[in-house]
């Protein structure tokens, strides 16, 4: 398969996945319509976006772009799940701190245990920002606890909690269709994959994806958070056999001429 047909799934890949129509946004749009201002307006995410740049890789699939729907999502979860806990000045907060871990949960990500050397990190680029030490412990916290089928630390609090559980949801949301549309073509991109490579990995992938879905840990992540798998899954087989069909044709034109 040449450069240009694998272009030509990646492309239609993206189109697939884009149609996914998921409930999470129309069912909460307003409070996504809030974090997205909150994510380009707010002064402290501005600046830790600035901050977080050099250490966000895109070829590992985890980089910019990752980080700012996990950023945003983990917002929406907390307005969400805080919405009847806490006054809404505190809501605000830890919307705020949401994003911020959201923004600095893979920045160590070519690390081994990228979690917890993420978490202690965090902590060095947080260091002067006009944080309470609780709120920097709190994100420290959620950052090593955002990993799948790991053991999930014991939270001090109540918010920490919080934090930890919206932080790993909207890092698993990542898991359906934006696989599909990031994620899996610059993880090709980065490790230059061969197309038999590629396919050769595909199944034990989707597998891997379909585990996910037990494991969601907010109340709202694991009402609307199978969705987001299950179009990632369905996507994720249309790729798979578009794969194998350019393969396929690929070598009976070479076998042909």
């Amino acid at each position: 398969m040449t450069y240009d047909n694998l272009i030509n799934v990646r492309d239609k890949a993206k189109a697939l996945a884009r149609k996914c129509n998921l409930d999470f946004y129309n069912h909460f749009s307003a409070e996504n319509s809030l974090s997205k201002e909150i994510f380009f307006s707010h002064p402290i995410i501005q600046r830790l976006r600035e901050d977080v740049l050099p250490f966000l890789n895109d070829g590992f699939g985890h980089g910019i772009e990752h980080s700012k729907m996990v950023a945003i999502d983990a917002s929406v979860l907390a307005m969400i799940e805080t919405k009847h806990l806490y006054k809404p000045s505190e809501t605000k907060k830890i919307c705020l701190l949401g994003q911020m871990c959201g923004l600095l949960h893979d920045i160590s990500r070519q690390d081994e245990d990228h979690a917890q050397k993420g978490a202690e990190f965090s902590r060095l680029i947080l260091g002067d920002y006009p944080l309470t030490q609780e709120d920097r412990d709190d994100i420290a916290f959620a950052v090593s606890n955002h990993e799948a089928f790991k053991e999930v630390g014991n939270a001090e609090n109540q918010r920490q909690k919080i934090l930890s559980d919206v932080l790993y949801d909207a890092d698993k949301f990542r898991w359906g269709p934006d696989n599909f549309i990031t994620t899996l073509w610059e993880i090709c991109c980065y490790e230059e994959w061969t197309i038999d490579e590629i396919i050769q990995r595909f199944p034990r992938g989707l597998e891997i994806i379909e585990k996910i879905n037990e494991t969601f840990r907010t109340q709202t992540g694991r009402i609307y958070g199978p969705e987001f798998i299950k179009c990632g899954l369905e996507v994720g087989g249309q790729v798979y056999r578009m794969l194998k069909e350019e393969c396929f044709s690929e070598n009976v034109a070479c076998s042909s001429s």
